[in-house]
C-alpha cells in the first residue's frame, strides 16, 4: 500500500510554509538546520558476505543518542531473508523533494542488495524496531536487463528511482529502475543505450539536471581490483549530464586520467544551485562540476598525492571513496580510505576549496591507535555528518571483495563506527575518543558495515525542488 495513501499522524515534519498540503521533510535545507533534533538513531547496513560467518546480510539500528543506557548499541536489526545479498546503499521512499505530496511519509526504506539483484522494502514506522515489508526477486529486475542496484533516491512524485550497474548477465550497460510508490517495478526509467556505466547519481530538479557518474561492469569489480582492468579501460572516468524530464543524457564530461573511478555525487543542497561535486576514488581526486552556461564543465579542485609504503609496490591513492556537502553548503568532507584520514574543506567559494582541517583514523598511514582499546581494521569510508553540521560519522566497509584485498583483517575483525565532533564556525573536527560502535561484537560473528542513514533525512540523500 502506498505511504500516500496511509498518512501517519504519529510522524513529525516541519512546517510548509508555503505548500497547499504537507508532505515528508523540510521546506528548505535552513530549516532541515534549524528545525530537526539530534540524531538519536541511525540506520546502517551490516554484511557478512565475503567473511567465514554464514548469516544474511542485515539492517542494523544503532542506538547513538548519548542520553540513553544503550548508547553506541545495535539495538535492533533486520535480517535479510536470504544469503549473499551484499547490502550496500539504501535510501529513503521519500524525502524532501516530495514535500509537495498530501500525505506521503519518510516511512520506507528501500535496500538493494548489490550482488544479488533483490529489493527489499523495510517500514521503519516502529523507528527502533523497523520490520522487513516485502521484497523484489532478481528476476523481476532481470527482466528490463539490468543488474546490480546501487544508489536509491526518493524522486518528488513518490516514485523511487534506482542506478543498476549492469545488464541481467552483470556486463555493460547499465541503467536506471523506477520502482512505484507501492514498492513495485515500474520499469526502465531511461531509454536503454544512453550510457554505459553507471553508479552513483543526484539531480535538481528546478534546473532540470541530473548528473551520474561511473564506476564499472559488476563482473569487472565484483572479483576484486585488478590493475589490468584499469589498463584496459575496463573503469569509468566519465559524468553524464541528463535532463532529468525527458531522461535522456544531454552531455558527457570525460574526466581523463585525473578522474578515473568517478564515484559519489553530491549537488549543493540549495535547489538553486549549478554546483557539485564528485570523488574520483582511484585518481585521488575530487571534481567541481558546474553549469557554464551553454554547457556543464568539470574540474580537479582537490588532489590527493600517492604516498609511498613499505608494503606496497607502488604509490598508495588515497582512494577517496565518499564525500559529502554540510546542509548549509559551507563544507565539503570526504574520506581517504586506504590513507586513513577524513577531511574537511571550506567550500564558501565552490571552485576554490580550502582545506579546513583533518583527522587520521586507521587505514595505512593513520594513527593506528585503538579506540575504546578496540583494533581499528580499514579506513575511513561511508561518512554520515549530522542535520547541524556538528556531528560526522563514518564506517570502515568499501566492498566485501575490495576489503579482502585492502584489509583482509577486516574480514575477521569486522567493521567500526566512529564519530568526530565537528565545530562549524571555526572549521575543526575531533575525534570523539568516547564513541564506537563495534560491528565486530555481533552474536552471528564480526560483520562489516557500510551507509549510514538518519530517520528524519540526511546530508546525502535530501534533494529540493
Amino acid at each position: 500500500m502506498s505511504d500516500a495513501q496511509q498518512p501517519d499522524d504519529t510522524t513529525a515534519h516541519a512546517d510548509h510554509e508555503g505548500h497547499d498540503t504537507e508532505g515528508p521533510g523540510y521546506t528548505t535545507p535552513q530549516a532541515a538546520i534549524e528545525e530537526s533534533e539530534p540524531e538519536k538513531i541511525a540506520y546502517v547496513m551490516g554484511l557478512y558476505v565475503g567473511t567465514d560467518v554464514d548469516a544474511p546480510d542485515f539492517l542494523g539500528v544503532v542506538d547513538i543518542d548519548p542520553d540513553s543506557e544503550t548508547y553506541t548499541e545495535i539495538i535492533d536489526r533486520v535480517e535479510m531473508p536470504n544469503r549473499g545479498d551484499e547490502l550496500h546503499h539504501f535510501g529513503w521512499n521519500a524525502c524532501s523533494s516530495s514535500c509537495h505530496m498530501d500525505g506521503l511519509e519518510r516511512r520506507h526504506l528501500v535496500i538493494p542488495g548489490q550482488r544479488s539483484s533483490r529489493i527489499h522494502v523495510v517500514d521503519t514506522k516502529d523507528r527502533r524496531n523497523p520490520e522487513l515489508e516485502s521484497v523484489i526477486e532478481p528476476e523481476e529486475v532481470f527482466e528490463h536487463d539490468l543488474s546490480a542496484p546501487h544508489t536509491t533516491h526518493c524522486i518528488p512524485d513518490g516514485q523511487i528511482l534506482i542506478s543498476m550497474l549492469g545488464d541481467a548477465d552483470g556486463d555493460l550497460p547499465g541503467g536506471f529502475l523506477a520502482l512505484d510508490e507501492n514498492f513495485e517495478v515500474d520499469g526502465r526509467w531511461e531509454p536503454p543505450g544512453e550510457i554505459e556505466m553507471n553508479y552513483d547519481y543526484w539531480y535538481q530538479p528546478r534546473h532540470n539536471v541530473m548528473v551520474s557518474s561511473e564506476w564499472a561492469a559488476p563482473k569487472t569489480y565484483y572479483p576484486g581490483f585488478d590493475m589490468d582492468d584499469v589498463e584496459a579501460g575496463n573503469y569509468g572516468q566519465r559524468l553524464h549530464v541528463w535532463d532529468w524530464e525527458n531522461k535522456t543524457v544531454e552531455q558527457t564530461i570525460d574526466l581523463g586520467e585525473e578522474g578515473l573511478i568517478p564515484l559519489e555525487v553530491r549537488f549543493l543542497h540549495s535547489p538553486e544551485a549549478t554546483h557539485g561535486y564528485v570523488g574520483a576514488a582511484l585518481s585521488s581526486n575530487v571534481f567541481h562540476f558546474h553549469d557554464a552556461g551553454e554547457e556543464w564543465r568539470a574540474e580537479p579542485v582537490i588532489d590527493v598525492e600517492a604516498r609511498e609504503h613499505d608494503g606496497w609496490d607502488m604509490p598508495v591513492p588515497g582512494l577517496v571513496t565518499d564525500l559529502l556537502v554540510s546542509m548549509d553548503d559551507r563544507y565539503l568532507f570526504f574520506s581517504n580510505w586506504l590513507h586513513g584520514d577524513v577531511r574537511m574543506y571550506d567550500i564558501s567559494d565552490p571552485a576554490n576549496p580550502r582545506l579546513a582541517d583533518r583527522i587520521w583514523a586507521g587505514g595505512h598511514f593513520g594513527d593506528p591507535a585503538p579506540v575504546q582499546d578496540r583494533e581499528l581494521a580499514g579506513g575511513p569510508q561511508m561518512l554520515q555528518l549530522s542535520l547541524d553540521g556538528e556531528r560526522l560519522y563514518w564506517t570502515t566497509s568499501l566492498f566485501s571483495s575490495w576489503d579482502n584485498q585492502f584489509y583482509p583483517e577486516e574480514a575477521e575483525q569486522g567493521s567500526v563506527m566512529l564519530k568526530a565532533d565537528v565545530d562549524p564556525r571555526n572549521g575543526s573536527m575531533s575525534l570523539d575518543e568516547e564513541f564506537l560502535v563495534d560491528f565486530g561484537d555481533l552474536p552471528d560473528g564480526p560483520a562489516r558495515a557500510h551507509e549510514i542513514r538518519w530517520p528524519d533525512g540526511d546530508c546525502t540523500s535530501d534533494v529540493w525542488q
